[in-house]
């Protein structure tokens, strides 16, 4: 691809860590999805009610859609799309888990590399 072409692609990168507050109004929600998807065939819902009522992390992955997250963006269309989650540790007060590093710090050469890189 010319530098033309691929300059008409982004990505875009989201990092979120949830506390999951109602595990059941999280399952819940996650097998209703399920049930009204007309398109999962039966065997593979069967499977997804499982791995939902086991597992917060999966049941989230059903709720996130990242077409609906950019369906209202005017000016861009959703080429592909993958995302997934997974139990995480979290403590907030390890220096990992700040996000933005390099703008806390106002060093202007990490805000450029930062902004140069992967997109």
């Amino acid at each position: 691809m010319s530098p033309s072409e691929t300059s008409r692609y982004v990505r875009l990168r989201v990092d979120l860590v949830l506390e999951v507050t109602e595990q059941d109004a999280l399952t819940d929600a996650a097998l209703r999805r399920i049930d009204d998807d007309e398109f999962m065939p039966e065997e593979e819902r069967a499977h997804a009610r499982s791995a939902v009522r086991e597992d917060e992390a999966e049941a989230l992955a059903y709720l996130v859609e990242p077409f609906q997250l950019i369906g209202e963006v005017s000016g861009v269309e959703l080429v592909q799309a993958s995302w997934s989650s997974e139990q995480s540790a979290y403590d907030p007060d390890v220096d990992a888990w700040h996000l933005d590093d390099e703008d806390i710090d106002g060093d202007e050469e990490s805000e450029e590399g930062a902004r140069a890189g992967d997109v």
